[in-house]
């Protein structure tokens, strides 16, 4: 069970933020997510005058030095443009500026890992010239390891003719599983699996503005809570079981910005669900 920062620059907060990537670390997790782009804007928070706070820094505050055995995995790609507005790093110059970005406010002389997102559809080609760029800054020893995601299989096959794929991160759930075929192909070649909206699923998919919750998607009778009620857990904490229980290849990196819910989340890794339990959720449409 890994840990996902992007919610800990919501609050203008950074104390709270501190302590709940210490207590991810006293709890275990050894895999933090971020990205370049996680990052909160600046101005009024909370009702308070607030400055940017970027994920990355938070986490550099807060755990380094770097405990062994901890995985820092950034993402590169989405792109904030002069103008304020949000594009997609596709050259290898704005590539670079963000890996160096992350180097700088992780305070590391490697990134671990990084993963190539990809905003809009594109073909195998334009995956494969970004992630060259990639694996140019990897021979230079910036890098670690490379990743990719919200891609398709066709675009790690590409991008593994350049270079080593260690994971692939995409969106999946229980009630969010078109990429389904390409964890399973990612089992059979030793490619790790990380997913996101594990938890929210489908109602992150209707976007950032959506009010609805996975429950609101399930109805009081899904699956999953009535797991959870029988269980005596969270209908959170049995979809997160589900999901890694879809295979010894997949992780998962659930955020929060509290240190209750991530105790709550970190439980869900000792979480262990029947063949029964796994078939019900299995049917749900």
């Amino acid at each position: 069970m890994g840990f996902g920062s992007m919610r800990l620059t919501v609050r203008n907060d950074r104390e709270r933020a501190v302590a709940v990537l210490r207590r991810a670390v006293e709890l275990g997790v050894d895999h933090i997510d971020t990205a370049a782009f996680y990052f909160s804007p600046g101005g009024i928070l909370d009702g308070e005058a607030g400055e940017t706070r970027y994920a990355a820094e938070l986490i550099r505050d807060g755990l380094r030095p770097y405990p062994e055995g901890l995985l820092i995995a950034t993402k590169v790609g989405p792109d904030r443009l002069p103008d304020g507005s949000w594009g997609e790093a596709v050259t290898a110059g704005r590539l670079r500026h963000q890996v160096e970005d992350n180097l700088c406010r992780l305070g590391v002389e490697a990134l671990d890992l990084v993963n190539l997102r990809i905003v809009r559809p594109v073909g195998p080609e334009e995956v494969a010239e970004r992630f060259g760029a990639l694996a140019d800054m990897r021979a230079e020893g910036l890098i670690r390891h490379l990743g990719l995601s919200n891609v398709r299989w066709e675009h790690v096959e590409a991008a593994r003719r350049i270079a080593p794929v260690v994971c692939v991160q995409n969106a999946f759930a229980t009630d969010l599983r078109r990429h389904f075929d390409l964890l399973r192909k990612c089992g059979e070649e030793g490619i790790a699996f990380v997913p996101f909206f594990a938890i929210a699923g489908t109602a992150r998919e209707d976007g950032p503005d959506s009010s609805k919750t996975p429950t609101e998607y399930d109805g009081e009778n899904g699956p999953e809570w009535r797991i959870a009620a029988a269980r005596g857990v969270t209908g959170h904490q049995v979809r997160l079981a589900w999901t890694l229980q879809q295979g010894a290849h997949v992780l998962a990196i659930p955020g929060t910005g509290d240190v209750a819910h991530l105790e709550e989340n970190i439980a869900a890794g000792a979480l262990r669900l029947t063949a029964d339990e796994m078939a019900a959720i299995d049917q749900r449409r």
